[in-house]
């Protein structure tokens, strides 16, 4: 048999009661402003750090488009002679520089061809008709690398030499002349190839 308990006021529900549950207090007004306040201040940090990022490496950023070149070379063809000169990996050669003796000039002559003694005997024609930089002692006679040389060709090592260069290729009645480091311990030398025939006198 169930057990009953005495009734109490607990027991009785008013008529009229139409909330159940816990009662929550009515939101206070201004708290949705604070969030977006917020919000809009983190935005703004973030952006802030961003601009400053940006400014402290745009120098190390490098941006070329493909079709940029043409812009740069305009560029480059507008601007000063000596900015073209420095930016030249090698000195400029005048093409047409005078023949010019340099009685001082040091010059080697190597043989690369089959005929035994031709340096010397092409070292002794050129000081005899004033080159005294190519005589034993100043300059230098050896045989080149090879003995199959084709061609004969007098090197210069300096531009300020070419018009001394020109002047031995029209001794030695050859006419090829070439600016460069293939020699680059004296400043002339004298390559001779099977094109070279020498004339006594």
């Amino acid at each position: 048999m169930a057990k009953t308990f005495p009734t109490d006021r607990f027991d009785s529900i008013p008529a009229d009661l139409t909330r159940v549950g816990a009662h929550r207090s009515v939101p206070k007004r201004g708290r949705g402003w604070i969030a977006f306040a917020w919000a809009a201040l983190a935005t703004g940090i973030l952006v802030a750090a961003g601009a400053i990022a940006i400014t402290v490496f745009a120098a190390s950023l490098n941006f070329t488009l493909p079709f940029s070149s043409l812009g740069a070379g305009a560029s480059a063809s507008s601007g000063s002679a000596s900015d073209a000169v420095s930016s030249s990996p090698s000195p400029s050669v005048v093409e047409t520089a005078d023949p010019v003796l340099d009685p001082k000039i040091q010059i080697t002559v190597l043989n690369g061809t089959k005929t035994s003694r031709l340096a010397n005997t092409v070292g002794d024609s050129l000081v005899a008709a004033g080159w005294g930089g190519a005589a034993v002692g100043v300059g230098s006679r050896a045989s080149a690398a090879t003995d199959t040389v084709k061609l004969t060709v007098v090197y210069y090592t300096d531009a300020a030499n070419e018009g001394a260069a020109r002047a031995i290729a029209q001794q030695l009645k050859i006419g090829t002349v070439k600016f460069g480091n293939e020699y680059p311990s004296v400043p002339i030398t004298v390559l001779l190839g099977a094109n070279y025939t020498h004339v006594a006198g």
